[in-house]
């Protein structure tokens, strides 16, 4: 029987903190991770789209934050299909995407975006959380966005364990892996592990029924 695995990302500007991790709330388990680059060296100012933007006439700013979405998405997908692709040979089933997402309201066109420097900011981290969608949705992967914020509690409750069981045990499992084990690889690996729990349980009630 194929192994469940599911990935977590935590984006950044022009890369992302991803984890792969299977097993179970009792014997959770890291199977890999990654940095995935998504932003093209090749195109000045990619790394932070809207910043560069704000510097150019509003033609210009649109062809260019348009072009520098289709290359980070394409980095992206390419980066997730090799990595589920790797996965799938080795034994595994990849059941979905956790990608941690902010709580902002719905963004505004881009020129009332260049106009704050708040919602700049804003707009390129849904900028790379949403090319990491459409890599998900590429590989045929269920997506789930997870509230970032949110994300300690849901996992205790997926885990059905005590908040400060759950950070003494995810901390611990760093010791395992080995480094890199920052807050980066924490909350994408809790993403994942929703996923996967999540996942499992519903595929449970599913045949049960």
């Amino acid at each position: 029987m194929r192994e469940a695995v599911a990935l977590g990302f935590r984006a950044h500007s022009g890369w992302t903190a991803a984890v792969a991790a299977g097993g179970s709330p009792s014997k959770p388990i890291i199977l890999g991770r990654q940095r995935i680059e998504t932003a093209d060296a090749g195109i000045p100012g990619s790394k932070q789209p809207y910043h560069a933007a704000k510097e150019m006439c509003a033609e210009k700013a649109e062809t260019f934050v348009r072009q520098c979405r289709e290359s980070s998405t394409l980095s992206a997908i390419r980066a997730v299909t090799a990595w589920v692709a790797q996965l799938r040979q080795s034994g595994h089933t990849v059941v979905g995407t956790g990608i941690l997402f902010a709580s902002g309201r719905p963004l505004p066109n881009l020129a009332a975006i260049l106009r704050s420097h708040p919602l700049i900011h804003t707009a390129e981290g849904e900028f790379f959380r949403e090319v990491l969608i459409t890599a998900g949705e590429h590989c045929s992967l269920p997506v789930t966005k997870l509230k970032e914020r949110e994300v300690w509690e849901r996992a205790a409750k997926v885990f059905r364990l005590p908040l400060p069981d759950l950070r003494r045990r995810i901390g611990e499992l760093g010791n395992s892996v080995g480094p890199p084990w920052r807050q980066d690889e924490k909350l994408a690996s809790l993403a994942a592990w929703i996923v996967l729990i999540e996942s499992n349980s519903s595929s449970s009630s599913t045949h049960s029924s």
